[in-house]
């Protein structure tokens, strides 16, 4: 497949057939989200490895980032359309339940999956987000500070247009300062100025003021979380709190990296995954 519809949005999808005959069944499918301002291609090192180990993977531009989805309005983008999209994903590709695995915004949207229809969810892999209600937790313990740009994106318009003032500049220099490599930057930075692109992926941070968007509640799904001790944006004590969030197995790898796990440790991101496809 290579895309799939819901209420009249068009959503892009990377569909990787596993080696081999491709026949092993539901419990060894694996859907990646990203996060911001990424997109499918942030996963391509990771693909690979688990295609190799007999994995069939499904990579979507999320709500937002594929230019067949872009719906105007803050509410279009909460978190509760967010889980459906990747429901939506799941039928649409006749997968009756996934290793889910979320990076950045992509992992809030994974603890989401898993705890509202753990039913569709094999086992979670979180990549250096914590669990939402962990984010919450840590605010007054070092979460608020690194997360004040959230608060900079409720303005309208105005972050747009000082990230893509001068072709983006302002939006690649930021991303340069997390440590993301520079193809990575220009390739990001090229999709946010695709028409409306970039609105909608703010849209996330602003739809989450939208009110009765819900919250994630408890993961009761087998769940591995890979910390990232040099990420600038999660807080020691909210990822300190987020196993508290899970009333299952859980597993917790903790890397001496930086915030984008995906591009630069595509290796530990596939063992982690694949721990959990074995188990």
């Amino acid at each position: 497949m290579d895309g799939f519809t819901r209420d009249g949005l068009r959503f892009d999808v990377h569909d990787h057939a596993a080696a081999g005959d491709g026949a092993a069944g539901d419990a060894r499918v694996a859907v990646l989200l990203h996060g911001f301002p990424q997109d499918a291609s942030a996963y391509d090192a990771v693909v690979p490895l688990l295609t190799a180990a007999g994995v069939r993977v499904l990579v979507p531009d999320q709500r937002g980032y594929s230019p067949g989805a872009r719906p105007s309005g803050r509410r279009a983008y909460a978190v509760t359309e967010l889980v459906d999209d990747v429901v939506a994903l799941l039928d649409a590709a006749g997968v009756d339940d996934a290793h889910v695995v979320g990076h950045d915004w992509g992992g809030a949207v994974a603890w989401a999956v898993a705890a509202r229809r753990p039913d569709r969810v094999t086992s979670l892999t979180a990549l250096g987000t914590p669990h939402p209600a962990a984010l919450r937790t840590g605010l007054l313990r070092g979460q608020a500070r690194r997360s004040w740009y959230v608060a900079a994106f409720q303005v309208p318009l105005l972050p747009e247009r000082s990230l893509l003032a001068h072709d983006g500049a302002r939006l690649r220099d930021a991303l340069l300062r997390t440590g993301l490599a520079p193809d990575r930057v220009d390739h990001y930075v090229a999709r946010a100025r695709e028409p409306g692109a970039l609105a909608a992926a703010l849209a996330w941070y602003r739809a989450l003021g939208v009110p009765r968007a819900g919250r994630s509640g408890p993961v009761r799904v087998p769940t591995t979380y890979v910390s990232a001790r040099r990420d600038p944006f999660f807080a020691p004590a909210s990822v300190e709190a987020t196993a508290r969030h899970v009333d299952a197995p859980f597993t917790r790898v903790d890397l001496d990296a930086g915030h984008w796990l995906p591009e630069h440790r595509p290796a530990d991101v596939a063992a982690a995954v694949l721990g959990q496809v074995r188990a």
